[in-house]
């Protein structure tokens, strides 16, 4: 009996006269059991996709709720929100949309994906994110493949990738598949204020033997050359020590990634550490940085008691009530080693804030226009307006006067050219991440040597290698 009522349902879905949610209402009241109704709709029968034409081109059903989560951290969520209230919902005005902003989505989440219930679109940022290796790995996140080969929201005859700033959603594929969409085009780098620097005659220095002898001039003023959180050390690790040694030499960085043997005990590494190392022994670091949060890095440095500070490009919007009047910040690459082979204009830069759309959620294809909506130059505008910092879209913040920091992030990435990077290996192994960045803190807190340093993260870069469970990647 179970059989023919399904049968039926599949055919009155086919036809197009009803909605799914009018399915699921008509399977209750002819007394289809739980079971039965959740295979017609998980795909172990064949189901109808929505009609797609150009005004719906994903297939969505208009009347499905959706339940988004966003990351709220340095960039806010006031574009996210836009994006419910300005455009998912008015085209699809009987659709519910269940919002949350959070921090550590990790915690959060987790649970949801282990009771099969996640949302349907997520930003995966900021500390304690989920681990996006680990969810691919588990079959947890959507190809986003028909998303990129959709028409764009707002730029005619173009698809989705093809509105998108080539290299910046690289860090979203994994074999070959893209799961993850980066939204946020990204300058990580050193910070400082030109005014400051202009007042006292300073010019930022572009070799690190410069960056050393102006950083015992500053210390000499009564000012702390650099500061950076020492609760968070993945900002010192990833935005200085990562980006220095690709510009050292990319071979080691790439070994490090693809995880050969003895990466970490390359002699480029040592003589990086060796660099870096001199800003812990000279005293060039903010006194008790080891015990400060990001906030409170950032807070000290707009106050003036530090010059130079490792962040990226949120850094404007996240303390926007505290930034001092005619401050103007920008950002720099690392300076040079003897013996870069990538010019002193390299720089890390590239996709941010990654979106997903998880397999398990109960409107994949919403969740993935509403992604299609906010890969929009509209949607790309307002986000550079309200947080004064660059999307992924191209041409959303062509024309716009918006500061300093936004000016400085798109003077670096013009003066990099190709010579921009990304590191990937502690998306890739988070834990393995971790450990690195507690490494670094222990190095600059002076109680390891630049050898423990090296055996360690060796030793742990060894481990990741030899466990068969964990999904190795390349590039």
């Amino acid at each position: 009996m179970n059989h023919e009522i399904i049968h039926r349902l599949i055919q009155d879905e086919a036809s197009g006269q009803y909605s799914r949610r009018q399915i699921l209402q008509r399977a209750a009241a002819l007394g289809l059991s739980a079971p039965a109704v959740a295979a017609l709709f998980a795909g172990a029968i064949p189901v109808r996709a929505l009609a797609q034409d150009a005004d719906n081109p994903l297939g969505v059903d208009p009347t499905a709720p959706l339940d988004v989560v966003i990351f709220k951290g340095g960039f806010g969520d006031d574009y996210a929100i836009y994006v419910n209230e300005n455009m998912y919902g008015k085209l699809y005005p009987d659709a519910q949309i269940t919002y949350a902003g959070i921090q550590r989505l990790g915690e959060q989440l987790q649970p949801r994906f282990v009771a099969g219930n996640p949302p349907d679109v997520i930003d995966n940022s900021g500390a304690g994110s989920l681990d996006n290796a680990a969810l691919v790995a588990e079959g947890q996140l959507a190809d986003l493949a028909d998303l990129l080969a959709a028409p764009s929201y707002d730029t005619e005859g173009a698809t989705v990738a093809e509105t998108l700033v080539p290299g910046t959603q690289e860090s979203g594929i994994f074999d070959g598949t893209q799961y993850l969409l980066n939204w946020a085009l990204t300058v990580y780098g050193i910070w400082y204020s030109s005014s400051f620097m202009e007042e006292r005659g300073y010019e930022y220095p572009q070799t690190w033997d410069d960056m050393l002898a102006l950083s015992e001039e500053i210390k000499g003023s009564g000012v702390a050359p650099w500061v950076t959180t020492g609760v968070h050390p993945q900002y010192v690790r990833q935005f200085v020590f990562d980006q220095m040694l690709w510009k050292h030499d990319p071979q080691a960085m790439l070994d490090i990634e693809n995880l050969e043997a003895d990466a970490w005990k390359a002699p480029a590494v040592a003589e990086v550490l060796e660099a870096l190392y001199q800003l812990a022994e000279r005293g060039y670091l903010l006194e008790g940085w080891e015990g400060l949060d990001h906030i409170q890095s950032q807070n000290e440095w707009l106050q003036g008691n530090a010059v130079f500070i490792p962040v990226g490009t949120w850094l404007e919007n996240e303390m926007k009530d505290s930034i001092p009047p005619d401050f103007n910040m920008v950002v720099a690459p690392t300076p040079s080693l003897p013996g870069d082979k990538i010019p002193f204009t390299g720089i890390f830069a590239g996709g941010g804030e990654p979106f997903i759309v998880p397999s398990q959620g109960k409107n994949v294809q919403g969740g993935k226009e509403w992604l299609r909506l906010l890969f929009s130059k509209e949607s790309g505008r307002f986000f550079a307006e309200s947080t004064r910092s660059l999307s992924t879209v191209i041409g959303s913040g062509e024309g716009l006067d918006l500061g300093t920091a936004f000016a400085s992030a798109q003077e670096a990435i013009a003066a990099a050219g190709e010579n921009t990077y990304v590191t990937r290996y502690q998306d890739w192994y988070t834990e393995f991440g971790d450990e690195v960045k507690n490494q670094m803190a222990e190095l600059l807190q002076m109680r390891i040597s630049i050898e423990e340093f090296q055996d360690s993260v060796q030793e742990a870069a060894d481990f990741v290698k030899e466990d068969e469970s964990i999904p190795k990647y390349t590039r």
